[in-house]
Parts: structure tokens; C-alpha cells; sequence
């Protein structure tokens, strides 16, 4: 059995939305909190504060990531300190983005190096080998080919997907001299793009996209990309 029962998932998001509240002033109105071992998903949902939808209306997009970098840099430590305290098991692994024009976030965490991550990759859901090939291609155009593609259907509203092996050579010598934060605002804008205006991905999965957020780990060249889901009925 997991270490997470059930019931964690209401103190994590309860505790996660006291952090907020305390370091923005305001949290999100709504959390959701999945799990799929080793993985666990925090999905924020009207997440804006009165003085950041001022700068937004203003289009003042890079002060408000800006600040929220900042925020996150004191955030993340006491996250994981919180999960390691909750479940006796540490975060080896933290992502995070924001949808800045819905007001959402999300933040992704990874428990121990398992190798039963990669075996439960092999896990089946419609359209899986579409939705890589989709997820090659656009790696491709932006850098490369990731080595390795792996994703989990958490759940039907939450969509996990690993790359490993993204980086060109170019990026990975700008990183090691010290241009990270470039290096990943550029990757960001042109990954987001090709993936919000994709609409491959929503035809495939039968599905309505109502959020996609996108991560690295440049130290191991990794990325997770999280799709927020809205299965459409007939």
C-alpha cells in the first residue's frame, strides 16, 4: 500500500493553501491533490492575488512570474519538509508552472528513485503512442527528440508525462555557464506555445485541454509536462 492514504490528500491540499495564503496573501480557491506512486500532483486552481490581476491587466506577465519564482525559491523547501513529515518519504523531485490567463498552477513532485515508475509507464490508456509521437515531434522542433518518453493517465482529468534526454548541446553549455534562467524562459514560451495551440492533443485523448503546464530539471535533463483534462461527452 502507498504511504499516502486517501485521506492525506485532504491535509496536503489544506496545508499547501495555508503556505500560499501565508506567503502570497491570498491562496488558491480550490486544490486538487493526485497521487500516482511516485508522483504526486498538486493542481491550483483561481490562484491570483488583487495586486498580481492588476499586473496582469497591465501585461505585466514577467513581474508577476518574477515574484512568484521568489516566493516558490522558500516555498519548495517547506513543501517537501511538510511530505517527508506527512509520509516519512522524500521529494527527490519538484516542478512547478503557472497558466498565469486562467489562474491556475500546478506543482509536481517525485518520491524515490523506483524503478517501478518506469515499469508503471508501461501502463495503456487510448491514444498513449499518438500522444508521444505528438510530444517527439514538438520536443524536436523546439530542441531534440527526447531519449525517453514516459506518462501516466493519473487519473481521467490528469495526464503525467516524463521526457528525458532534451537538451541540444547549445543549451546545455549556456546552462553550465550560467544562463539558466534564460535558457528556460525560452524554452517555456516556445513549449508552451506548441503545446496550448495543439489541437491534436484533444482530438486524441477525447478531451478538452484546460490547462497545460511544462517543467525541467536541467541538472537531469528532464522535463514534466502535466495536461489538465475535460473528457467531453457524447
Amino acid at each position: 500500500m502507498s504511504k499516502y492514504e486517501p485521506h492525506f490528500q485532504n491535509e496536503i491540499a489544506s496545508h499547501i493553501g495555508k503556505l500560499l495564503r501565508d506567503a502570497f496573501g491570498k491562496g488558491p480557491q480550490s486544490i486538487y491533490v493526485s497521487i500516482h506512486h511516485p508522483f504526486i500532483v498538486i493542481y491550483l486552481r483561481n490562484f491570483v492575488t488583487p495586486t498580481e490581476k492588476i499586473l496582469l491587466e497591465q501585461g505585466q506577465i514577467s513581474a508577476v512570474k518574477h515574484t512568484r519564482d521568489l516566493v516558490m525559491k522558500s516555498l519548495i523547501p517547506k513543501i517537501k519538509a511538510y511530505l517527508l513529515l506527512l509520509t516519512g518519504t522524500e521529494l527527490l523531485e519538484f516542478y512547478y508552472d503557472w497558466e498565469l490567463h486562467n489562474h491556475s498552477g500546478v506543482f509536481v513532485g517525485r518520491q524515490l528513485e523506483d524503478p517501478k515508475w518506469i515499469v508503471e509507464s508501461l501502463e495503456r490508456y487510448e491514444g498513449k503512442e499518438e500522444i508521444h509521437r505528438e510530444l517527439e515531434r514538438i520536443s524536436e522542433r523546439v530542441q531534440k527528440r527526447p531519449d525517453q518518453i514516459f506518462s501516466y493517465m493519473i487519473n481521467k482529468r490528469t495526464l503525467l508525462v516524463v521526457r528525458n534526454g532534451i537538451l541540444i548541446d547549445v543549451s546545455a553549455e549556456l546552462i553550465r555557464l550560467g544562463d539558466e534562467k534564460n535558457v528556460r524562459e525560452a524554452l517555456h514560451n516556445l513549449e508552451k506555445e506548441e503545446l496550448q495551440n495543439n489541437s491534436r492533443f484533444q482530438k486524441i485523448l477525447h478531451a478538452t485541454i484546460e490547462d497545460v503546464f511544462v517543467d525541467w530539471n536541467f541538472q537531469l535533463d528532464r522535463s514534466v509536462i502535466v495536461f489538465i483534462l475535460r473528457p467531453v461527452t457524447f
